[in-house]
């Protein structure tokens, strides 16, 4: 079992930037798919950016289109921690910033596949 603890989110102008954090417990973390989501008021939990591993494969991130070129997401295997790098920041970034992660999700862009869940860090981009 892993506990996720989020940290980084804040106000910020559009055109900004924020760095979100995960820190996770467990000795494992290295074997976890990791993933941040976010969700906006009224609106659904949705996917932002993964980072992940297959058999046979050095880790790999992926991003929803909507960040893609804008938000880095990365990790720090021997500091049990994953980071989410986000630049030129607009309103429609803004929400609740959630890190998930699972050991058999192999990347999955589904909140439905993550067992565990931090608490979320709020993110908000005024214009």
């Amino acid at each position: 079992q892993v506990q996720l603890v989020e940290a980084g989110g804040g106000l910020v102008q559009a055109g900004g930037s924020l760095r979100l954090s995960c820190a996770a417990s467990g000795r494992t973390f290295s074997r976890y798919h990791m993933a941040w989501f976010r969700q906006a008021p009224g609106r659904a939990r949705e996917f932002v950016a993964k980072h992940t591993w297959s058999a046979g494969i050095n880790y790999y991130a992926g991003y929803a289109d909507s960040v893609k070129g804008r938000f880095t997401i990365s990790r720090d295997n021997a500091k049990n921690v994953v980071y989410l790098q986000m630049n030129s920041l607009k309103p429609e970034d803004t929400g609740v910033y959630y890190c998930a992660a699972d050991l058999t999700s192999r990347g999955s862009t589904s909140s439905a596949t993550y067992d565990y869940w931090g608490q979320g860090t709020q993110v908000t981009v005024s214009s």
